[in-house]
């Protein structure tokens, strides 16, 4: 029995680490994805916080105590501290999220009020407010600095003021619009979504179609009907796609429907998702055309590969590729409106996504990232034809 045991595991271990390509994505894979993965997502993280720390803000403060005074000198040497008196307009303006400013309001003779505020006289207690705008990342930097400083300061001397308290509801200080806040949690969150969602779609469907055929011997009878091969192409990556598209358009619905409770379950409050019926045309489009090219692509690689299992190894590049490129949208602190970046494969869909989540799409960067993708699914039909009709493509073994 031992004996048998052990062939067994002897017959199993042969088969892994004299296989090449299953060695390689079972065993060394995994953690050059973590290792990838994981470096990227922190050199993203610091990056980040490098330009925020990088960003000159200014802070101008009306009525400054003397008493904290010196926390505002320690806020950091890219921050600018005026005294001075702010309006309306001026507080307004913090709505515009380039606007790399905040505005701190102390009551009139503040120390005084502080001094002789007593909790359990029932009064309300002397309120600092502090405007800003929580969509400008360096902004909020300072913003949380400033909080910290203030309430340490409180701490001390046993909770004798507030911060930000709104006395009503016309009162408010994060001059960031509701559907702007919602729009940055959801550029972070649906491009690689509905990216990843649409390559899971893509993925099993392509390689049984193409590779799964040459498997199964069943490709050389295509091949030999009367049939054009760029017709077959091109019914391949229609027929693919569209099965694509059913695939995700379930599970586009459920994260649609689910976000507004996700976000409310982790502080976002309610989420606003206001966006207009040419943003969902736009929407739908960048989705089909992202589906068009990432079939193509994994239509060729497909027809590359000798076996469904050989297709998979080869299709992980284009999934690492869409990784990384959401990754990179997720750090980022603007969006770019370079046509250029627009006819990058990949990368123009998550940045006309985020860009359309954020409420800052130009129609022309989503016309140029739609018909990139056509015009890159065109020359992948193109190419495909002519490996269907190489025989050493078609019937390699």
């Amino acid at each position: 029995m031992k004996s048998n045991i052990l062939t067994i595991i002897k017959k199993e271990f042969n088969r892994v680490f004299y296989d090449r390509q299953l060695l390689f994505t079972t065993v060394i894979l995994p953690g050059l994805i973590i290792y990838f993965v994981y470096s990227l997502m922190g050199d993203a993280a610091n990056k980040m916080a490098q330009s925020d720390r990088e960003e000159n803000v200014a802070v101008q403060v009306e009525n400054l105590p003397q008493s904290v005074a010196e926390a505002f000198k320690t806020l950091g040497d890219n921050v600018s501290v005026t005294e001075g008196a702010f309006t309306k307009p001026e507080i307004d303006a913090l709505n515009d999220k380039s606007v790399n400013r905040l505005l701190v309001r102390f009551p009139v003779q503040f120390d005084s009020l502080v001094n002789v505020y007593e909790p359990a006289q029932g009064l309300l207690a002397p309120n600092v407010e502090i405007y800003y705008n929580s969509t400008n990342t360096a902004t909020q930097r300072i913003y949380s600095m400033v909080c910290g400083a203030l309430n340490n300061y409180e701490n001390s001397i046993s909770n004798r003021f507030d911060i930000n308290r709104a006395d009503s509801k016309e009162m408010r200080f994060n001059q960031a619009d509701d559907e702007k806040v919602s729009g940055m949690i959801l550029s972070k969150i649906l491009p690689i979504l509905i990216l990843m969602m649409l390559f899971s779609g893509v993925m099993p469907i392509a390689q049984t179609s193409i590779a799964g055929e040459k498997e199964r011997g069943t490709i050389a009878t295509l091949l030999i009907t009367p049939m054009r091969r760029e017709e077959l192409a091109l019914g391949k990556i229609l027929a693919i796609s569209g099965i694509a598209l059913l695939s995700a358009l379930s599970s586009f619905i459920g994260i649609v429907l689910s976000m507004p409770k996700l976000i409310a379950a982790n502080g976002g409050g309610e989420l606003s998702f206001s966006y207009s019926t040419t943003d969902m045309a736009i929407l739908l489009l960048v989705i089909i055309s992202s589906v068009f090219i990432m079939t193509a692509a994994i239509s060729l690689l497909s027809t590359l590969a000798k076996d469904v299992r050989n297709a998979g190894t080869l299709a992980l590049p284009v999934m690492f590729g869409i990784l990384f490129v959401c990754l990179i949208s997720m750090f980022q602190n603007s969006v770019s409106n370079s046509l250029l970046y627009d006819i990058i494969p990949f990368y123009n869909s998550v940045t006309v996504l985020t860009a359309l989540f954020q409420h800052e799409l130009h129609l022309m960067n989503a016309a140029v990232c739609i018909a990139a993708n056509i015009a890159y699914t065109l020359v992948s039909v193109w190419v495909l034809t002519k490996m269907f009709n190489n025989e050493k493509v078609m019937f390699s073994k």
